[in-house]
């Protein structure tokens, strides 16, 4: 091999030895600056995976309705598939970058003993360098002194002067080749340490390049490998989407949401049977009310009929399904059980009507005696319903009818009149609101559903002082609103509020719902199992959460390097009361609310099966929403029924990203130092109270900050004093509180020197954790629009998600 540092390294001014050293000194700039550019490659394969990993978990929230959804799976698969390749690129190149870092810390080892080996060449090089000058010098003196006496001779001067010339001539010439010998003998010593040396540090450069070359092979071999992977990872892919043919898509829907195979059969015409025709046949009528344990829906073909029943004679209904008096009573046979049902069909035949009565029984007793019809509507007005007995359904009507008439049936006699003629008790969303039933409130709701044991085989008759009202009058039907606490009357303690989303607790969503009792009679509507009575003027509370999390990563003390990702998301608390209220009304009011201040943000993205958006707008600084009621209400009651002691529900309604601008919106600016010896390792972490990242400056609380340090700590002495956790091998020091009130404005160092006994430890990533409330980083806030709803409850605040720093 050629000795290109041998032949190429002396010159003038003998500068090869300088030039030669300071390049060896590059090559562990070299090594770490190869260190940084993988570390950086890792970092953007690790931000592509996680990229990757989340649109795999998106792939799952698309819709999963229609022949299309098993592609999704298949999108879901490669996606997480290409996610785990990039994630093993980051670990091995994690892994690579410590061999870079031990190849660095070899070199540094190299350097400090080849200094001491060519010591004795850099003495040389002063030698000859001082040499070389001097030598110079006594040069040009002796031609100086020389032509002094030549000039003296040809001027003719005097014999004196011409002598002293020649004597200080003499003694220039013997100083010049005084230096000439030296110059001599330093050249030797100089030319034979310059070039074993030349060739030591040649030799020291072919090992850091053969070394970086292999470290080089490796990087490329590895994502060279990875690359493959995802080439295998796309082919399989491929494979899927071929074998994914429009036949097997219609196949599996047509499997999974098949109907059944079974086609209608003929239906033949079939004459009308006149013989049936009676006279006077009157026009239909609404069906009557009835209770859920007695009422039952069938056709007259399947009706079951008792003995005898042309003899009993049915009374007619009105149209608001109350009897009108018959003019004479018809006498029942004895011993029979009777069931109610009517006929669904729509022609003009005769209305009949089949009908069982089941009289109370006594316990004694397995004998009936059947009263006559007179009897029983007298029965019917000394009825009294119970409010220790729970009715949870009320009777289907077999018929449609309109939403006014409805309210029509379920209103009640006036709210002065206690006792046989109150209706309200018959519907579940009523409750009586009788101080004398209040004690039996609390009980009834422990009990299952059972059916009233005094039944009617009529509609009731309306009673003589209770007029027809509209629809209009409920309308000024008061309520005493109440929070969302159990009567005074029960003795059950309250149950827990439920938490909001990352278990933040609440301690009462209707907290701000403090209003005058009203003095007129209570109509309420009953909440299930949280206490709160609403009437038909009330509004409904809902609670707010605003969370946010920041992720920062800090580089050393340089804040260009930092990385920040702040994302939030909005939660809506339900009370578990208002569940029946949305299940019993039809079309809920719809709950609408606007986010303001959004112009921090740069992604919003609703939950598309819960909350509808409008795309249109034009503001930038605000947004509108509003829900899916009827999603909302199935949601609510699978919550119900997954937890029905809960007194609130939870529902993640939108997410957030926040645009960042580096360090600046970091809310605690970090720089850490590290200096590792083979003893003892000393770590500083200095950090900084950012108030302007924050809408509304905030304390930080429950400051705690982790720092792992490896190489065998046997003490470890700290200021502040931190905790050292010895399996773990990481020291832990906890801060209550960071605000611009706290000392130093909220700056501050935390120093720590451990003593090691397997050292040098290795600069490692700290990560820091702490939580604000009150307050938000991007300054978003929320708004209900439209009436129907209250805001009872807006909480903010955000916490730490990944807060790291490294040296």
């Amino acid at each position: 091999m050629m000795a290109y540092f041998v032949e190429s390294f002396w010159g003038e001014r003998n500068n090869g030895f300088d030039v030669l050293y300071h390049n060896m000194k590059h090559g562990h700039l070299s090594t770490k600056d190869l260190a940084d550019f993988i570390r950086e490659r890792a970092t953007i394969e690790e931000a592509y995976s996680k990229s990757m990993t989340k649109l795999a978990k998106s792939a799952s929230n698309y819709t999963q309705l229609g022949t299309f959804a098993p592609v999704w799976d298949v999108f879901k698969t490669s996606t997480e598939k290409l996610a785990s390749c990039h994630s093993d690129l980051v670990r091995r190149l994690q892994e690579l970058i410590k061999e870079v870092h031990k190849y660095g810390d070899e070199q540094i080892k190299t350097y400090k003993k080849t200094k001491e080996d060519v010591s004795g060449t850099l003495e040389a090089v002063q030698n000859i360098q001082s040499i070389t000058q001097a030598l110079q010098k006594s040069k040009e003196n002796y031609s100086a002194k020389c032509v002094e006496q030549e000039r003296l001779k040809k001027e003719g001067a005097t014999q004196r002067e011409v002598d002293k010339a020649a004597v200080k001539s003499k003694k220039a010439t013997d100083t010049y080749k005084l230096y000439v010998e030296k110059y001599a003998a330093v050249k030797s010593v100089f030319e034979q340490k310059m070039t074993e040396t030349a060739q030591k540090f040649q030799d020291i450069e072919e090992i850091h390049l053969l070394h970086m070359k292999e470290i080089i092979e490796s990087l490329s071999n590895t994502i060279k490998e990875i690359h493959l992977q995802i080439g295998e990872v796309h082919e399989e892919f491929i494979n899927n989407m071929t074998n994914t043919t429009v036949e097997s898509l219609i196949q599996k829907f047509a499997e999974s949401k098949g109907t059944g195979k079974e086609r209608p059969g003929p239906i033949e015409f079939e004459e009308c049977n006149k013989s049936s025709a009676v006279e006077g046949i009157k026009p239909r009528k609404r069906k009557p009310f009835g209770l859920s344990g007695i009422m039952k829906k069938e056709k007259d073909t399947e009706s079951v009929e008792c003995p005898d029943t042309d003899s009993v004679n049915f009374p007619d209904v009105d149209d608001e399904g109350y009897s009108i008096k018959p003019e004479a009573s018809q006498d029942t046979k004895e011993n029979h059980f009777y069931s109610f049902s009517d006929s669904d069909s729509e022609d003009d035949e005769p209305r009949r009507f089949h009908v069982e009565i089941k009289p109370v029984q006594s316990n004694n007793s397995s004998q009936y005696t059947m009263p006559s019809l007179d009897e029983l509507k007298v029965s019917i007005g000394t009825i009294v319903l119970s409010p220790a007995i729970s009715v949870s359904n009320f009777a289907q009507m077999n018929r449609n009818s309109s939403s006014e008439e409805l309210t029509k049936s379920k209103l009640s006699a006036p709210a002065n009149e206690k006792g046989n003629s109150d209706l309200l008790a018959w519907d579940p969303l009523f409750s009586s609101s009788l101080e004398s039933s209040s004690a039996s409130l609390a009980s009834s709701s422990a009990r299952p559903t059972t059916p009233l044991s005094v039944g009617t085989i009529v509609p009731p008759p309306r009673p003589a002082s209770r007029p027809k009202l509209s629809t209009g009058k409920l309308s000024g039907i008061n309520e005493i609103p109440r929070p969302f606490s159990p009567p005074l009357t029960s003795n059950s303690s309250p149950p827990p509020a439920a938490p909001l989303a990352h278990a933040e607790s609440i301690s009462s969503i209707s907290s701000s719902a403090s209003l005058s009792a009203a003095s007129t009679p209570i109509v309420g509507v009953s909440c299930g199992s949280s206490p709160v009575r609403l009437g038909n003027q009330d509004t409904l509370p809902v609670a707010v959460a605003l969370t946010e999390s920041v992720n920062a990563y800090f580089k050393g003390a340089d804040p260009t390097k930092c990385i920040v990702k702040i994302t939030g998301d909005m939660t809506v608390s339900f009370p578990s009361g208002i569940i029946k209220v949305f299940t019993s009304n039809p079309s809920p009011a719809v709950l609408c609310f606007r986010v303001k201040n959004t112009s921090k943000l740069e992604q919003i993205l609703p939950n598309a099966q819960l909350v509808y958006s409008d795309q249109s707008q034009s503001d930038s600084s605000t947004k509108d929403f509003w829900m899916n009621m009827q999603a909302i209400t199935v949601y609510l009651k699978k919550l119900s029924e997954q937890n029905p002691s809960a007194s609130y529900y939870n529902v993640d309604v939108l997410k957030y990203q926040v645009s960042s601008n580096s360090i600046q919106s970091t809310p605690l600016n970090l720089a850490t130092y590290w200096k590792c010896n083979a003893s003892t390792t000393d770590v500083r972490v200095d950090y900084k109270y950012n108030p302007e990242s924050m809408n509304v400056p905030s304390m930080l609380s429950n400051v705690q900050v982790v720092v792992p340090v490896d190489g065998g700590v046997t003490n470890m002495q700290s200021l502040p004093p931190a905790k050292w956790n010895t399996d773990q091998t990481k020291a832990y020091w906890k801060i209550s509180s960071i605000s611009e009130k706290s000392e130093n404005g909220g700056s501050g160092s935390l120093r720590a020197k451990f003593e090691l006994s397997e050292g040098p430890s290795k600069p490692a990533t700290l990560a820091v954790q702490f939580i604000s409330e009150g307050s938000t980083l991007s300054g978003v806030d929320v708004e209900l629009v439209g009436t129907g709803y209250r805001l009872s409850l807006l909480k903010k605040r955000f916490a730490t998600g990944r807060y790291m720093a490294d040296c």
